[in-house]
């Protein structure tokens, strides 16, 4: 019997929680003045794009848009497999001087987000890097948090969160997938 999933955030939230979590990066930089948004492959490009979208929308500015593909950078790189996938990192512009706001999908461990920063400073050396995350679950293993979180969840051991976008997934949803053995 396969473990029953929880609706954590529907549509309707996921799309009030993102912006909310745009008003918070416009806020946080007090402005857009050279602020890029770079989102982690995979969902966190796709959350990266709506969040451009929405300061778009209220700031009337279109901020640049990059994306990291960290997979190169893990520290479990080994456990991954011989042949990794590897997507595309795009960063077509200098970030020395410039402030970035590094999105992801989920802040667990914290050891994606290293992984992130690590990546970003091939590319050069920004005046300041913000994390912004639609769901912080806990359970870190290295010193890292997010600036600006869509939503805290409790998540019990063993137990999974997905985040859902319509592009990759056909929805938007967050969803909270409980231990195979519960």
């Amino acid at each position: 019997m396969a473990p029953t999933r929880t609706i954590a955030l529907d549509a309707r939230a996921v799309a009030r929680t993102l912006r909310r979590m745009a008003d918070e990066v416009v806020e946080l930089f007090d402005g857009t003045d050279d602020l890029i948004v770079v989102g982690i492959q995979r969902r966190g490009v796709q959350l990266a794009d709506r969040l451009v979208e929405m300061i778009a929308e209220r700031e009337g500015v279109r901020l640049k848009r990059g994306a990291l593909d960290i997979t190169l950078y893990r520290d479990d790189l080994q456990t991954v497999g011989p042949r990794p996938v590897v997507g595309k990192t795009d960063l077509p512009w200098s970030i020395d001087r410039q402030r970035v706001v590094i999105v992801d999908d989920v802040l667990y461990t914290g050891r994606t987000i290293r992984a992130a920063l690590d990546e970003l400073a091939d590319f050069g050396r920004p005046s300041r890097i913000a994390l912004a995350v639609l769901v912080d679950r806990g359970g870190r293993e290295l010193p890292i948090h997010a600036d600006i979180v869509g939503r805290t969840m409790d998540v019990p051991a063993g137990a999974r969160v997905d985040v859902l976008v319509g592009d990759l997934d056909g929805e938007d949803s967050v969803v909270l997938v409980p231990p195979v053995d519960a």
